[in-house]
């Protein structure tokens, strides 16, 4: 009986007929015919063809192709899985190898975008030209890369959504692969014309402080997390409500209770830079402004201790005072030069810094502030807009505790844990993480020892802290007693 020759028999019938066609054009026709006939045959073959081809060069023109390298990056991953042959390269400011094809590997598949119903597969090829040009800087010939992309016919339509799909994907391996940096301020005489407009240095940030080390309430850490996550997610919100994309975080609570670790959990979470500004190093409001234009997005810009940095606190009848002594002064005749406002940093510019217009030059930054005594700072500082969340970070509680001997101990159960847990319950009793930290690490070689070590401790800071409590009263007195003005009137 004779056979009946199938669909997909006949189409491979056909196509290496037409490899043979080729091959007869290629010895018979001159050399000036033989092109333009393998080109017109090749056409006809990509008829015939179920699949189309895509070419993307590494250059377009003289400049990078940004989709060559999100996708490069993005086969990165299947590379690692499925090829033979493989390249191994470690990009400048990443902190982990990449994976890359290989010129002479064969074909990748990726099946990872709408499994089951699209299917594509890439390759990797260079060439030099014919006649290679050289680079004025290197004696190296000018090698063409691109990599090629198949997919059937019927999936051009979604052609595009696998583009935005591989950018995307390629914009979440790069943050995750980059080295991060922390930024600080240059001082006030490096400031200006040898250093050419540069504003900050930087040096790597690798703190290895996260929220699962960090020791607090479980429950605020959640919140805080969730928060964080809204915010990140969050570019389409902003644009909707018509506000620029940034918040404003206040960390407040006594020394030692993990303001930093906070701020560097942060920076971990979301894999954002860092700016820690120095505002005793600010000259002006437009130094401040130039400082805020060259943050990158993606990044936390940090003041730590503003009480501290400004005269920003709430104490308006001090700086009227002060303010009706210098109109008195400004009446009398002097030598001295004039004064301008625009020549000194002001709570209006660090205002405007965080919540004003030029707040929006920049997307997807946290502004985090740090005190240890928030009943100094000015309303205008603690309002939404500025301080959008205000955190307390206080004494460290049982729950932080456990955190703590996990962290340094290695251990999630004791028997003395109710003990401690009872001492820390007592009224007046309080210790800081940091301090419990520091018993932790001494007595680390010794568990039993810690424990009893940490209860003598949590007995004995009772009487330390109501004596800071007395000390902190006699400062208040002292402060009130050198302006008696502000003393509360008797009734």
């Amino acid at each position: 009986m004779k056979k009946m020759m199938s669909k997909e028999d006949g189409s491979w019938f056909s196509f290496g007929t037409l490899l043979g066609l080729m091959a007869l054009i290629s010895s018979v026709l001159p050399s000036d015919l033989r092109i333009s006939a393998s080109h017109v045959i090749r056409l006809i073959i990509s008829h015939f063809s179920q699949y189309v081809q895509y070419t993307i060069p590494e250059f377009d023109g003289a400049n990078m192709n940004e989709l060559y390298l999100a996708i490069e990056l993005y086969l990165s991953t299947p590379a690692a899985k499925l090829a033979k042959k493989i390249n191994l390269t470690l990009p400048k400011n990443s902190s982990s190898l990449v994976f890359g094809l290989d010129e002479y590997t064969e074909s990748i598949p990726d099946f990872s975008f709408k499994p089951g119903s699209f299917k594509a597969w890439w390759l990797f090829r260079s060439h030099e030209p014919s006649k290679p040009s050289f680079s004025w800087r290197e004696e190296v010939p000018d090698v063409r890369r691109y990599l090629i992309l198949s997919i059937k016919k019927k999936d051009r339509e979604v052609l595009n959504s696998y583009m935005d799909h591989i950018m995307a994907r390629a914009k979440e391996m790069k943050i995750a692969q980059r080295d991060r940096k922390i930024f600080t301020n240059l001082k006030d005489r490096d400031y200006g014309y040898f250093n050419r407009g540069k504003v900050w240095e930087s040096v790597s940030f690798k703190h290895p402080a996260t929220f699962d080390t960090l020791a607090m309430d479980p429950v605020l850490k959640e919140k805080i997390k969730e928060d964080l996550r809204d915010f990140a997610t969050g570019e389409d919100f902003y644009n909707r409500v018509g506000r620029a994309w940034k918040r404003g975080y206040l960390l407040y609570g006594p020394p030692g209770t993990g303001k930093s670790s906070m701020i560097a959990a942060m920076a971990n979470f979301l894999q954002y830079d860092v700016y820690d500004l120095e505002l005793t190093q600010v000259k002006s409001n437009v130094h401040l402004k130039d400082l805020l234009i060259k943050t990158s997005n993606r990044s936390i810009i940090v003041i730590e201790d503003i009480d501290c940095s400004l005269d920003l606190t709430a104490n308006r009848t001090k700086k009227k005072k002060k303010n009706d002594a210098d109109k008195d002064k400004a009446k009398r005749p002097t030598d001295s030069s004039k004064s301008d406002s625009g020549n000194e940093l002001t709570l209006s510019g660090l205002l405007n810094f965080t919540d004003g217009l030029w707040s929006c030059c920049g997307s997807e930054r946290l502004f985090v502030f740090t005190t240890n005594h928030i009943e100094k700072l000015d309303p205008a500082l603690l309002r939404s807009g500025c301080m959008d969340m205000h955190i307390h970070l206080s004494y460290c509680g049982f729950q932080a505790f456990r955190v703590l001997t996990k962290n340094y101990l290695g251990v999630e159960e004791h028997e003395m844990f109710d003990e401690i847990r009872a001492a820390m319950d007592e009224e007046g009793v309080a210790m800081t993480p940091a301090e419990i930290s520091e018993v932790l690490t001494r007595e680390k070689r010794d568990v039993d020892g810690a424990m009893r070590f940490l209860v003598k401790e949590l007995k004995e800071s009772k009487a330390k802290r109501a004596m800071e409590k007395l000390e902190l009263l006699k400062e208040m007195e002292e402060d009130n007693e050198e302006d008696p003005a502000e003393k509360p009137k008797e009734t």
